[in-house]
This record gives structure tokens, sequence and C-alpha cells, in this order.
């Protein structure tokens, strides 16, 4: 299998980098293409190397200097396709929506297993989100209804609620259309019809908005 996967890790322990970097190397379908002490080693890195352009971006909130959540909004400036994933040891709810709000993807706390860290990566990569067990719950009630729910209703269809929801769950679309018993094509306009809806631009924006504006709940 090809290394698809291409990952670039900001992390000041060079110890814990070591573990995720052993990590990384012994899955098939992953590559670590660089690894940085600090956000502004990273920035540079990509300001340097244009071309460079990884899939995922393994991130930690405790850095010197320029803390993570200061530089997601960098990190996206610079590579917009770029999916973040916070990898972190706090699970302070005001760093935890912090970073989703800023647009990472997903939130992972340093203390997950190899299989969690991998899939996590994994189902960011192929579109989905990824939200540590002991962080989504207090999240998930965090973001809820803000809205009366017949005007959330009227935002989005019964179907765009049920493909929002699906894509929450981590799935892809043409999982999605399975679930649904649907073409994968109705599935794209669903999505595209939801996008332009809510005004994001990619899946992980789409659920933490649907989230916050409690188009989706807990409860869903």
């Amino acid at each position: 299998m090809s290394k698809n996967i291409k990952i670039m890790m900001v992390e000041d322990h060079p110890e814990y980098r070591e573990i995720v970097e052993m990590m990384i190397n012994r899955q098939p379908d992953m590559e670590l293409l660089s690894q940085f002490g600090t956000a502004e080693r990273g920035l540079r890195s990509l300001q340097d190397t244009p071309s460079s352009v990884a899939d995922i971006l393994l991130l930690d909130l405790n850095l010197p200097g320029m803390n993570g959540l200061e530089a997601i909004p960098h990190f996206t400036k610079e590579r917009a396709k770029t999916k973040i994933i916070v990898l972190t040891q706090s699970d302070q709810e005001e760093d935890v929506l912090k970073a989703i709000m800023l647009g990472a993807s997903g939130y992972l706390l340093k203390s997950s297993t190899v299989k969690q860290l991998t899939d996590g990566i994994r189902m960011v990569a192929s579109g989905g989100a990824s939200l540590d067990a002991n962080v989504a719950k207090f999240v998930m009630h965090t973001l809820k209804a803000k809205l009366p729910r017949q005007i959330l209703e009227q935002m989005l269809t019964e179907r765009e609620i049920q493909t929002l929801a699906l894509l929450a769950d981590g799935l892809v679309k043409k999982e999605i259309a399975k679930k649904l018993k649907i073409s994968v094509s109705t599935v794209v306009t669903h999505v595209s019809n939801i996008y332009e809806k809510l005004a994001v631009k990619n899946a992980p924006s789409a659920i933490a908005k649907a989230f916050r504006l409690g188009i989706l709940s807990l409860d869903d």
C-alpha cells in the first residue's frame, strides 16, 4: 500500500515526537514528512517550501512562543487543504472549543492509544472529524441548540440533516449513500447544499457549525 497520508507534526517535546514518529512509520499508509519544535519554525518551513503539502498537521497546543491555538489560523492561511488535528495533553473545555471553532478537524489527547491516534488520522484524512472520547461529550453539549428548532429545520432538509449527522459520525460519501440507500451523486448534492446553506467550505466546519447552531445535538 502506498503511503498516501502525508503528515506534518509540531510538538516541542523530542521524546513524544519520537513516539509519534515511530507510530507513523509503522503504518503502511502514513508518512511523516516533517516535524518541528515550534509553530514559528513550522510556518517558516511552509513559506520556504511552497510545494510541500501535508494532508494532516498534528499540532500541540502548549508550545513555546506562539501557542497552538494562535497558530491554527496561520497554518490554515498557509495550507488551506491541510487538515489540523490538535494532539495535546489539555482536555480543558475552553481549549477544545476554541480549537474546533478555529477550524481544527480533530482533537486528540496524548493519552490516546496508537489505534485511537491512527484511526483519528485516517478519519480526518478521509474527510471526517475526530474527537477524543473523553472530550466529545461535553463538546457536543456545549455546542447544542441556540436557535428555535423550527428555524433550524427550515435551514436544512430532513435528508440534509441525516447526511450531516452521518458526516459527523465519520462516514465518507460512499458509506453515507449505502446507509441512506441513495446514490453517491445524490449525497454529493446534499453535501454541496449543506456547505452553501451553512456558508462553510468543508465537512469539519459544517459539523462544528451544526452543533453550535443546534442543528445537530448529542441526542441526534
